[in-house]
């Protein structure tokens, strides 16, 4: 073997490789979201530029997303559940990138939402098959930490989109933001075929009874034991009702400030872009580690853990709401986005290591399919019709109206996250430790 090929070797042997891994997923999810996210910070000067409505806005940043991210989100996970993976996870980065870039030359409603559209379909194979290759990297003990690490790619996006669009469009107009950020995209799906290695699947899970892991079953075939099985079920509810307040929240949040409290973009770039972002830093990765040690306690901790998470979010989110100035709201907003954001990997956890390993991207791929056209597509939307609805008796205020409507969503998220957790309690217990010393051997590759 040669010296080049003899470090690589050592390199995806290495116990730090799998940690390599996921960093790289992350960063190329950190700029999935950064390219979905960053229509959010450039609402306004997009909707006066292209005279759009808020119910419009609200198309854009949900339902004309989330149709066509859900709707190709499960033949190319059924797909990941047989091909290489990380050829899916390049050239969606590919795609999604290139319609990002595109979305900057659109001219009315319907080019931007048609650039939007394919932004969906690019993005749409890019979390299912990560989530499945993450699993075969971490035996289940680790996986609520790894998927944690992951989906800070969720909070980092959001936070670069507002940062750098923000300053972006104030310096150079909103269109110059969305090349910039597309950019990058495609030498990372490059990158990634370079650095990241296929691994076996199921290797770091323990068969049931003793038997073989299944074989990848038929498409149709995986979706009906996805729905039938209670613990999926009832995480997918609950997460439809988190994923509600949370894309509606950090996609109108930012014309909210800007709207209603006088925020500047320059202002939304440094101020709130940092501290939302830090606050769901924070809640994301927490939330993985602080489910990994629950567990010990009991398996329901999964699903408890973001219920009273949500519970304690509604005082914040009224208060942030209601503050008098956009300087006192930010005293609400880092906590608050800690909460709204520490269900996402406990709820991964859940369906990774409660799916075999032939149906795992095609069960996260599901749930992904329900909780973003309900979540993702509705909840924007809603509030951005609420808002037009009132905007002639309230004017610039009508936004903080269309917002109050997300209140009661979050007593909804708590009961179902605790009716979720009685189902993983009827369970028993979630998929247990697969390789007694998997935590030391090297992950099989093939």
């Amino acid at each position: 073997m040669s010296g080049k090929g003899s470090v690589r070797a050592r390199v995806q042997t290495s116990p730090v490789y799998p940690y390599i891994v996921v960093v790289m997923l992350g960063l190329i999810y950190t700029f999935n979201f950064l390219d979905r996210q960053i229509l959010s910070v450039l609402a306004e000067p997009i909707r006066k530029d292209l005279n759009l409505s808020d119910t419009q806005l609200g198309m854009l940043t949900g339902l004309a997303f989330a149709v066509f991210y859900t709707t190709f989100g499960i033949p190319l996970a059924w797909m990941a559940d047989r091909v290489r993976r990380v050829w899916i996870i390049a050239a969606c980065c590919t795609v999604w990138s290139l319609f990002s870039a595109a979305c900057g030359l659109a001219n009315n409603f319907l080019q931007l939402a048609l650039a939007r559209m394919g932004v969906g379909v690019g993005e749409a194979g890019g979390n299912p098959s990560s989530y499945s290759l993450i699993s075969d990297y971490f035996p289940s003990e680790r996986r609520g930490m790894a998927l944690g690490l992951y989906q800070l790619g969720l909070p980092l996006g959001s936070t670069a989109g507002l940062a750098a669009g923000g300053w972006i469009a104030a310096e150079h107009g909103w269109r110059v933001a969305f090349f910039s950020v597309a950019a990058p995209g495609v030498l990372l799906a490059l990158l990634l075929v370079l650095v990241v290695r296929e691994p076996q699947r199921g290797a770091l899970d323990r068969p049931a009874n003793g038997q073989a892991h299944e074989p990848t079953p038929p498409l149709m075939r995986g979706i009906a034991a996805f729905l039938g099985d209670p613990v999926l079920r009832s995480t997918t509810v609950a997460t439809c009702c988190a994923a509600f307040i949370l894309y509606a929240f950090i996609s109108w949040a930012p014309a909210f400030l800007m709207r209603v409290r006088g925020m500047s973009l320059t202002d939304i770039a440094l101020y709130y872009s940092l501290t939302s972002g830090a606050g769901a830093v924070v809640g994301t990765l927490g939330g993985g580690l602080l489910v990994d040690r629950l567990r010990r306690w009991s398996m329901r901790a999964y699903a408890l853990t973001p219920g009273v998470a949500f519970l304690a979010a509604l005082p914040l989110f009224l208060g942030f709401l209601w503050a008098p100035t956009w300087q006192s709201a930010m005293i609400f907003l880092g906590l608050l986005s800690s909460l709204l954001n520490i269900y996402q990997a406990p709820i991964l956890t859940i369906v990774q290591n409660t799916a075999p390993p032939a149906r795992r991207a095609v069960s996260a791929a599901m749930m992904l399919f329900i909780v973003n056209l309900v979540g993702l597509g509705c909840g924007p939307l809603l509030v951005g019709m609420i808002s037009d609805h009132v905007s002639a008796e309230y004017g610039e205020r009508s936004l903080l109206f269309g917002l109050l409507g997300l209140a009661p969503v979050f007593l909804f998220a708590a009961v179902s996250f605790y009716f979720a957790s009685r189902a993983i309690g009827r369970r028993g217990k979630l998929q247990q430790d697969a390789i007694s010393d998997s935590m030391t051997a090297p992950v099989p590759l093939t």
